[in-house]
């Protein structure tokens, strides 16, 4: 009995330890998110300001693969510390109505936004430029999406690859780009 109750509070702490906060709206809370009036052009502005990359994720009251994320990705410490020094990110709720200023200046809701872009799953990470043009969608100028939960490898390498603006010097994509970190985290080896 002394042994099941010791391996049920190990169970419990250890959960505790790893998960996210979740706020009033049912969404997970980090650190690195940032709680803004969600007016997307004054977002960019501040985050280049501050010399950061903007990105934008959508989340969903209940998203087992958010859960995944905030339990397993992104608190491993590369990760969060990377997203905390290199990346300014807002949190959108895919079913939310908090109003959202788009870059046309377009007020839309937390899920009319999602629709306006074609979000579709949580999460969804979109990667945007530091210029938008206003006349043009947000999805279609990102730099990159990652829609979906992926492994920590897959995630700090988006973040890099991003952050590092390889999509403008390597033309072969991200996938060439993770393939080469993949071998070269089983070489040993990080240049």
């Amino acid at each position: 009995m002394r042994n099941l109750l010791t391996v049920l509070l190990i169970t419990i702490f250890a959960t505790a330890v790893g998960a996210a906060d979740i706020g009033d709206d049912g969404l997970h809370k980090t650190s690195w998110m940032r709680d803004t009036f969600k007016d997307l052009s004054e977002d960019l502005e501040e985050a280049n300001g501050l010399g950061k990359r903007f990105a934008i994720i959508f989340e969903q009251r209940g998203c087992v693969y958010c859960t995944k994320m905030h339990d397993e990705v992104f608190p491993r410490p590369e990760i969060s510390s990377y997203l905390q020094e290199n990346y300014f990110v807002v949190q959108l709720n895919l079913y939310g109505d908090v109003e959202v200023i788009d870059f046309d200046g377009e007020a839309l809701s937390e899920k009319e936004i999602a629709q306006k872009w074609g979000v579709l799953f949580t999460p969804t990470m979109l990667f945007l430029p530091e210029e938008i043009d206003a006349g043009r969608s947000a999805i279609h100028q990102a730099v990159a999406v990652m829609p979906g939960a992926f492994q920590k490898g897959t995630v700090f390498d988006m973040l890099t690859w991003v952050n590092d603006k390889h999509y403008e010097s390597d033309r072969s994509g991200f996938q060439r780009y993770h393939s080469k970190r993949i071998q070269q985290r089983r070489d040993g080896s990080t240049d």
